[in-house]
């Protein structure tokens, strides 16, 4: 997911560490909770998953995700918060690279929050996730509204400053996915690449599989 790996890497040790962060993935949560019918035993799936902090939530009302990340840092530092927790019905996968591949089944819900960004295909990652999907199965994608660069210090593994809404639901479109909807599902208050107090916006598009 992370085409800097090794940036993730470290970052992972201290990455649950944000209240910000935090907040950030309970808001998107709860609009994911909004946009899909989450059930107990259905199959989940969250690309991108980072140390689960979004992935721990849903699992708490399914009882089973399968948890994928290209940076074997997030994973590990989720394996550590598994263990500690004596779950064992989340299933951690370090992705090789920023594709599918490696994947196992199908599923009924697929999430990435925050993740597409350091993502260079954009389409063709949505095309493969929504063949990932079961029939009527939902994909979910988080992300920021365009920003103009200045949401991260650092973006040498940037590839997109945010997306527009109308950009990122066309994607869906041309998925073949149906049903499509658009919400702000967080907003984010930090200092600027600048260093101006600003406020940045997330978005939620979800989109079903006929």
């Amino acid at each position: 997911m992370h085409a800097n790996k090794r940036s993730f890497d470290l970052a992972a040790l201290t990455w649950d560490e944000n209240p910000r962060r935090i907040k950030l993935n309970r808001d998107i949560f709860s609009a994911i909770d909004q946009a899909v019918h989450i059930k107990p035993g259905m199959p989940v799936l969250d690309f991108g998953c980072g140390t689960g902090l979004l992935s721990l939530q849903i699992h708490e009302r399914t009882g089973c995700v399968t948890c994928a990340d290209s940076s074997a840092g997030m994973i590990e530092v989720l394996e550590s918060k598994l263990k500690a927790a004596g779950i064992v019905s989340v299933r951690a996968i370090h992705l090789e690279s920023d594709d599918t591949d490696g994947l196992p089944g199908k599923y009924d819900l697929i999430t990435s929050a925050m993740t597409f960004h350091h993502i260079r295909h954009v389409q063709s990652l949505v095309q493969k996730l929504a063949g990932r999907l079961n029939p009527g199965g939902t994909l979910c994608v988080a992300d920021l509204d365009p920003d103009g660069g200045e949401f991260h210090e650092d973006n040498s593994d940037v590839h997109h400053h945010g997306f527009t809404r109308e950009d990122m639901m066309q994607h869906f479109s041309d998925a073949g996915l149906i049903n499509l909807k658009s919400a702000t599902a967080a907003s984010v208050e930090k200092r600027s690449r600048s260093g101006e107090l600003k406020t940045f916006t997330v978005f939620l598009i979800s989109g079903e599989k006929s």
